[in-house]
């Protein structure tokens, strides 16, 4: 598969780990099926169009947990219409959500449990 990076802002090392965990047939962290166990989804706060990114799919989760460090957990404000959070850390609001500069270990354990 042809992973494709725009010299505009995917030249970042996180970002390449985030298409190329695409590549290997990963989702965004926020689209799991256990994510509302994790995750508050703020639908009144996002861009209309952008709620796709929201939807429950799939996941290739390879028996971890929920991972709010994954390099492919989106960031707590992603696609706000205005201004405000999107997603929210249950039970604990104060956790960081896509602020990871590279694979977390749940990352890096997934991909070798299913390669």
């Amino acid at each position: 598969q042809t992973v494709s990076l725009d010299r505009g802002g995917c030249v970042y090392h996180n970002i390449v780990q985030h298409e190329l965990l695409h590549a290997l047939g990963f989702n965004h962290e926020q689209t799991r099926s256990d994510r509302d166990n994790h995750i508050q989804v703020v639908w009144d706060n996002i861009i209309e169009n952008m709620k796709y990114n929201f939807d429950i799919i799939d996941t290739l989760n390879q028996g971890t947990p929920y991972d709010y460090s994954s390099v492919m957990q989106y960031e707590r404000y992603a696609f706000s219409k205005n201004g405000l959070p999107t997603m929210i850390p249950i039970p604990d609001n104060n956790v960081e959500l896509g602020t990871s500069t590279e694979m977390s270990q749940n990352d890096i354990l997934r991909i070798n449990r299913l390669y």
